[in-house]
């Protein structure tokens, strides 16, 4: 029974994939016989990398903090929960204010 639900959700998926693509063309040519511009996919610029990166120094610092803390505090479980959010937090902050100066050297 399991296989079967598996079936239909990818078929689902592949047909709705199909029909999404058509009707975006649709309207694109339905835009350029009306003469006007049709809209233009966007590139983010936004750096995937760097929030990537960040995040997983983040959580390792996260990781060693949470462990001193149990050595010396016997905290346990909580401090590696708490620091790992706190510090991986801290890392896609950072990396948030990276890019916000980046975009307005950009602007500048």
């Amino acid at each position: 029974m399991g296989i079967i639900w598996l079936m239909m959700f990818s078929i689902g998926l592949l047909v709705m994939i199909v029909y999404i693509r058509k009707y975006s063309n649709m309207e694109r040519m339905a835009l350029i016989e009306k003469g006007e511009q049709p809209y233009q996919i966007r590139q983010s610029n936004t750096s995937i990398p760097l929030r990537f990166s960040l995040l997983l120094i983040g959580l390792g610092l996260g990781l060693l903090i949470g462990y001193f803390l149990d050595m010396v505090f016997g905290m346990e479980e909580v401090a590696y929960f708490s620091m790992i959010l706190v510090f991986g937090g801290g890392g896609l902050g950072l990396a948030y204010i990276i890019e916000e100066k980046k975009a307005n050297e950009v602007k500048n």
